[in-house]
Order: C-alpha cells, then sequence, then structure tokens
C-alpha cells in the first residue's frame, strides 16, 4: 500500500489505529527488539508522515469507540508527537472498526482534495460501537473515499504481556488472530484492496 500511495500527490488521508488491548501482542521487531502491534503501526504510519510533506494527514485511533487524534493537517510536526501520544488503554476496550471508519469517512467527506483516502490498521473482529464495518465501507465508497485496510499481526500464538493479581507484569504465549476475511470484505465493499503484513 506503500508504494501505491507514493505516487500520489495532495491527499487527504486519515489513519484509523486501532488501540484495543489486542495490539499489546508482541509479534513483531523493530531494530532488533520485540514490539508490540501498536509499536510497528506507529512506526510505519510515523516514516509514511515523513515522506508525504505535502499531503493533509489526520489520524484517529479507536477500541471500544473512535476518537480524533488529530484533524487533518500540513502541520506533520505536530502531527508526529500526537501519534507518539497514542496508547493503548485510554479508552474502553473492544474493537469498534465500523464507528471508527465511519467517523474518519465523515472528517474526509467534503475535503476539496481529489484523493481522499482512509488507511485502516486493525488486528481485531468489530465487535463494538453503533455503525457496521460494511455500512461504513458502502458509505466512504459513496462520498468517494477509498478504504484501504492493513492486518496487523500474525496467526497463531503470540507473546502477549499479563498482569497477576498483584500487578506483575510477566509475559504469556497467547491464541492470537488477524480478522483478514473482515478487512478483505470491508476492502471489497469499497473495492479498494487489502494487505496482511
Amino acid at each position: 500500500w506503500f508504494t501505491l500511495l507514493w505516487g500520489l500527490i495532495g491527499l487527504a488521508l486519515t489513519f484509523v489505529v486501532d488501540v484495543s488491548g489486542s495490539m499489546e501482542a508482541l509479534d513483531f521487531t523493530i531494530n532488533g527488539q520485540r514490539a508490540n502491534r501498536l509499536e510497528c503501526v506507529k512506526s510505519v504510519v510515523s516514516k509514511f508522515i515523513e515522506a508525504r510533506p505535502n499531503d493533509r494527514i489526520g489520524l484517529v485511533a479507536f477500541s471500544g469507540a473512535p476518537y480524533l487524534v488529530s484533524p487533518l493537517s500540513l502541520d506533520h510536526q505536530w502531527l508526529q508527537q500526537s501519534l507518539d501520544r497514542v496508547r493503548i488503554g485510554l479508552i474502553e476496550d473492544g474493537t469498534a472498526i465500523g464507528s471508527a471508519l465511519a467517523t474518519s469517512v465523515n472528517r474526509l467527506r467534503d475535503q476539496p482534495s481529489k484523493s481522499k483516502i482512509v488507511v485502516l490498521l486493525t488486528d481485531g473482529l468489530n465487535n463494538a460501537g453503533k455503525v457496521a464495518p460494511q455500512t461504513a465501507a458502502e458509505a466512504a465508497k459513496a462520498m468517494g473515499v477509498k478504504v484501504y485496510t492493513i492486518g496487523a499481526g500474525a496467526q497463531g500464538e503470540a507473546p502477549m504481556p499479563v498482569k497477576d493479581q498483584f500487578g506483575n507484569q510477566r509475559i504469556v504465549m497467547a491464541k492470537v488472530d488477524v480478522d483478514e476475511a473482515g478487512l478483505k470484505k470491508i476492502a471489497e465493499e469499497n473495492q479498494a484492496f487489502t494487505r496482511k503484513e
């Protein structure tokens, strides 16, 4: 997806980043160090922001509900600072993919840019929110907003930090999954594409 978007000039683009508890799974490596899914996603988004100085980029995070981290902005230094503050556990847990997509599409619909894009980065199955993901994808299509979906994580088992009753943290192997079929369906509704990382 990075290569495809690279060729487009003057985008209005919103990244939609999953910050649910499952994004703590430690199934990535950054610079030789174990990293969780959110850290990996933030690293990729940060590099994209650096590479696209002429695009208006916004950021929505979500777990049980979406929240606006940054409206569309050309102030990419401030955007990077806002991205750095994105954390797991700031709001109720859950995975409200449909509501997050709807929020992002609503932010883009009145933009004058010819290229309006939402990039959804998640590992989860929609289980919260008031809007179904397919409904949000259909609305995006009707408003001329392209939706690209990226699954963050591996299938099977991954190390996961957990806390015991005394607040001590340890790492356990936990079953993890990426809802690849759900992401593909969202992209197909919007006639975009999906890619699993």
